[in-house]
Parts: structure tokens; C-alpha cells; sequence
């Protein structure tokens, strides 16, 4: 499929580089042990800055259909976004007074993850899943679910059927779409009179100022501001009227929408203080953007330094988890099995596999007690403090832990 050159949401033609991480593949493309002589797709990963609305963005080299249709991600695997997700939950439904008459509708809803904390309210639930794989656990957990992509013709069938929602959600969806004018138009349709849309996602603010280029990858089109995405909204007659900053995934941002004209929801001094701080840091100044670049290639020539050491003295290295941003980061810098012996994953679905373009393959977490190895590179450095409490016992054997981002640091 070959790249558009104009920005999915303005249309402007893009020029102006973000950075360039080179060839990969889709960063979710596990590789099972009878492929593995086989020849995977590779697409250029740079994505571009829009000069007139400052959506940074990659071009849609494989459709969503051919992405996540099927998908290896199952959010239930992760403690603290279990944690997270519950808080999410009971917040909500206090704040906006849900009950047994509301509905809540989440987008992007995969294995009931979120929605079970709703239904266990009895707050009537519906989840939008894609992926007829992940949604399959859902509906086991008596979630309803449909396996659908979210749009507007979704949100029309939702709407002409009366299931409009009192609060729709996604959380890391936002970025995942390459029609962004169709999704967000679609939440219009889909949202009640008075209803709310909750979204979260990664902030660009703070992957450019902490180095996250890893979170970088094909299945995400769009890196997303808080102006950037204000701007969308309101094409759209959706104004954001809160913003509270999170930490989880590096740090994320979770907008409040409403339709333009529900004034009982007055818009909070938080998004003034969140626009103010966007522009004072550089997000409407393209000077920002293309100092972004040599960051990124310090962390490579860190990172090999270090484990061009290990080999050379000897130390073994292994990773833990098998995370998209581990892809990135493993395809950018050139580390196959030669620097890192395989890596685990608390996940069945990904265990016996081989990471996707460098083929080094994915156990359980026994394996690391088994092998005891000198170094564990922790590759979804978001959750740390959970993955170091999990592998506490590698100091036993004098183990330390590496994390890449946003600079390469062992501690014990």
C-alpha cells in the first residue's frame, strides 16, 4: 500500500521529518517456530510532523484490518493496567453518577479488561473489539461484545438501534486509527445528548522530552497533543472540557469530551494550564520536532556500547517482555540473539513465539531462574517497578536490571 503524503486530519502535505527508526515490521507480528524460515514485510518506520496542525503521524502502510484483526495484546496480563483500569472504573461512575439505567460503551474494549469493572456494578456494558480473538474472552466473561471497527457507520447502527452511551471510552485507541476525522466524528454519533468521552493516550510531550521513541510503531498512525487533538475535536462539535495527566505508559493524557452544546459542563482550568504548557514547551515550533532526532540515535549508540561490552566480558543478557515499544527498539538499534539470548512474557499467547524481525524467541518467566543470566533488559519500561518486584529473586545470583528509556540505567 503506498503511504499518503497528505496529513489524515488537515490534509496538508507532509515534510518535515520527526525522526527515522528505519525498516520494520509491524511490531505485533509475532513469528511462530514454523515461519521462522520464512520472509516477513518490512516497512520504513519515519514518521512526519504536519506544519499546520502539528499531528505527528505515519503513513498507513498495512490496514487495521490486516493489523488487528487478529492480535497477540491481551491487557489482563498486566497487574497495574488492571489496577489502573479499576480505578478508571469506580472514578467514573462516581463522578457522572452511572447506574443501572446508564450505558457504557467502550471502544477498542479488548478481553473485558475495563468493562468488568463496570458490569460488576451492574452498569450495562458494550464493548467495540476489532479482534475477533481477543474479543472471544470477553464474551466468555459475559461481556457483549461486537468485533467491529469503530466509525461512523458503527456509530450509526449503535445510534439507530438506541444504544447511545452516557460514557464512552478508549483507552490507547485514538492513536491506532488511520481515519481520524471517521473515528472522532463517529463518537458524535455515538455519544448521548449529555454523555461523556473519556480517551487516553501516550502524550507527545512527554515522549519527545523523555526520549520515548520506542512507542513508535506502525499500529500506532498518530502521536498525539493535547492542542492537536483539541483541534480534532472540536472540527467535530466535541469540546474537551477537562485533562488529567497520568503515568502509565510513559505518561498519558485522559481527555474529557462533551458535545458543544452541553454547557453543564463548564471547561476546567486544567486544559487552559494543558494548552499554555504545550506551546510554552515547543509543541507549535517545528525547531522542537527536529531536535528530536539525535536523542533517539544517542540511546542506539548507548545501548550497543553497553552490550558490546557484556560480550565482550563474557555476560549474558535476556529480556523481559515482548512488548510492541521492545520491537522498536530491538529492529532500530540491530539486536538480535547475538546481544540478547531470548526474552519472556507472562503471556501464553506470545510464549513459543519469536519477536518479529529479530527473531529471538519468547519463554515463560521460569526460564530466567533456570539460566540465571547477568543482565534482564526490561523492555516495557512503563510497568518496572511491577516486572522488578516480579524477578526480585535474579539478585540471588547477582543479576541487575537494565532499562533503555530514556537512557540507558542498571541498578540492582
Amino acid at each position: 500500500m503506498s503511504p499518503t503524503l497528505g496529513c489524515r486530519f488537515c490534509g496538508a502535505l507532509l515534510r518535515e521529518s520527526f525522526c527515522n527508526l528505519g525498516m520494520s515490521p509491524l511490531s505485533n507480528s509475532f513469528v511462530s517456530a514454523d515461519a521462522l524460515q520464512n520472509a516477513e514485510p518490512f516497512y520504513l518506520l519515519h514518521p512526519r510532523v504536519c506544519t499546520n496542525c502539528f499531528l505527528v503521524q505515519l503513513p498507513e502502510y498495512e490496514s487495521p484490518q490486516q493489523i488487528f484483526s487478529e492480535y497477540a495484546y491481551f491487557s489482563s496480563y498486566c497487574d497495574s493496567w488492571l489496577a489502573h483500569s479499576k480505578a478508571y472504573a469506580l472514578a467514573m461512575t462516581d463522578r457522572f453518577r452511572l447506574n443501572d439505567k446508564s450505558r457504557v460503551i467502550e471502544i477498542a474494549s479488548n478481553d473485558g479488561y475495563l468493562l468488568q469493572y463496570f458490569k460488576d456494578q451492574n452498569i450495562p456494558v458494550l464493548g467495540i473489539e476489532p479482534a475477533a480473538n481477543v474479543a472471544e474472552i470477553a464474551r466468555q466473561r459475559d461481556i457483549p461484545s461486537w468485533v467491529r471497527f469503530f466509525g461512523v457507520e458503527l456509530a450509526t447502527e449503535l445510534a439507530s438501534q438506541g444504544l447511545h452511551a452516557d460514557l464512552l471510552l478508549g483507552n490507547n485507541v485514538l492513536a491506532h486509527v488511520p481515519d481520524i476525522n471517521d473515528f472522532v466524528a463517529g463518537m458524535a454519533i455515538a455519544l448521548k445528548p449529555t454523555g461523556v468521552i473519556t480517551m487516553e493516550f501516550p502524550h507527545l510531550l512527554q515522549l519527545i522530552q523523555r526520549n520515548q521513541f520506542d512507542t513508535i510503531y506502525h499500529e500506532h498512525f498518530s502521536y498525539l497533543s493535547f492542542t492537536t487533538v483539541e483541534t480534532i475535536f472540536a472540527t467535530h462539535g466535541l469540546v474537551l472540557f477537562d485533562v488529567e495527566e497520568l503515568t502509565t505508559h510513559g505518561g498519558s493524557l485522559r481527555i474529557y469530551a462533551r458535545h458543544r452544546q452541553d454547557e453543564s459542563k463548564p471547561v476546567s482550568a486544567r486544559v487552559i494550564d494543558m494548552r499554555e504548557r504545550e506551546i510554552t514547551s515547543g509543541l507549535r515550533t517545528l525547531a522542537t520536532y527536529a531536535a528530536f532526532a539525535e536523542g533517539v540515535r544517542e540511546t542506539k549508540r548507548t545501548l550497543l556500547a553497553f552490550l558490546i561490552e557484556c560480550q565482550r566480558k563474557g555476560k549474558r543478557v535476556v529480556g523481559y517482555g515482548a512488548p510492541a515499544k521492545g520491537n522498536t527498539l530491538l529492529n532500530y538499534c540491530g539486536i538480535r540473539e547475538d546481544f540478547v539470548e531470548y526474552t519472556v512474557d507472562r503471556s501464553p499467547h506470545k510464549q513459543g513465539r519469536y519477536l518479529p524481525g529479530t527473531r529471538i524467541p519468547i519463554y515463560e518467566p521460569a526460564r530466567i531462574a533456570q539460566t540465571k543470566p547477568d543482565y534482564v533488559l526490561i523492555l516495557p519500561w512503563n510497568i518496572r517497578d511491577e516486572i522488578v518486584d516480579q524477578m526480585a529473586h535474579i539478585r540471588e545470583w547477582g543479576g541487575k536490571f537494565v532499562i533503555p528509556i530514556p537512557r540507558v540505567e542498571i541498578f540492582a
